[in-house]
């Protein structure tokens, strides 16, 4: 591949909780291999059906309120057609549509143009699947 464009993936285990991941620092130290000073975008994408990315304030509480607004959005109930794996897991499948399983961001001399609060997250409900992939992909 080109300088233009470089990837990476990462792995990132979630245990058997719902959690909201920060992925800020890792998207970071890509930048710095990868980006190496230019402008260009990041691509952040999770290939699941059942996890998604959020730009969102982290350590304030803001990341355990997701999680609640996504409970009283999709909640771990019996309601849900798609029926196989724990309890209530069909809403996981809904999750992407809320929260898409990909982010663009712009790069700036090789750093991440995020504003004071903003952290790369990922966000996953699935009890059932504790081990993500996340490919990080640079355009510059």
């Amino acid at each position: 591949m080109s300088d233009a464009f470089t990837t990476r993936m990462l792995h990132v285990s979630t245990g058997t909780r719902e959690r909201v991941v920060d992925l800020t620092a890792d998207c970071e130290e890509f930048l710095r291999e990868a980006a190496a000073g230019r402008d260009g975008l990041l691509n952040i994408f999770v290939p699941h059906a059942t996890a998604g990315i959020a730009v969102i304030e982290t350590g304030a509480g803001s990341d355990d309120d997701l999680l609640a607004a996504l409970h009283t959005l999709l909640p771990a109930d019996d309601r849900w057609q798609h029926r196989h794996g724990s309890p209530g897991h069909g809403r996981d499948h809904v999750l992407p549509a809320l929260v898409p399983p990909h982010a663009t961001l712009p790069v700036i001399d090789g750093r991440l143009e995020l504003g004071t609060w903003q952290s790369v997250c990922l966000v996953d409900t699935n009890k059932d699947n504790p081990d993500r992939r996340v490919r990080l992909s640079f355009l510059g």
